[in-house]
């Protein structure tokens, strides 16, 4: 692996922490609520803050993935990243915004390719 696909690796990583961070830590902040799109009202609701930190654990769980994959056993990199595009993809088709796509797996469809052209 390249020192250019490991790096690129752990910036998917530290993408999937911060998103953990703003969806377990730091829930009713002004940036989780510009990232996800959402009021202080909206994002203040006991079932949205609940229903935010299980998906940061998740998405701390995909980052811990990408450390492990990196570092320890590499051939799990590739499932990994299709795991995170396919992810991002039905988010983009969910939400109907296409730019979230590129958003969420923006990151992870460059890693892949070009560990698979590598």
């Amino acid at each position: 692996m390249t020192t250019f696909v490991t790096v690129l690796s752990l910036l998917v990583a530290i993408e999937f922490f911060y998103i953990l961070y703003l969806e377990t830590f730091a829930t009713t902040s002004a940036s989780t609520g510009k990232v996800f799109s959402m009021t202080a009202d909206e994002l203040a609701q006991p079932k949205v803050q609940l229903l935010f930190r299980n998906q940061g654990i998740y998405n701390g769980l995909i980052a811990v993935g990408m450390l492990y994959a990196t570092f320890v056993q590499r051939d799990l990199l590739v499932p990994l990243l299709v795991y995170i595009l396919l992810v991002a993809a039905y988010g983009a088709f969910s939400a109907g915004k296409v730019a979230l796509f590129f958003k969420q797996g923006g990151l992870a469809l460059l890693t892949l390719l070009l560990l698979l052209l590598g």
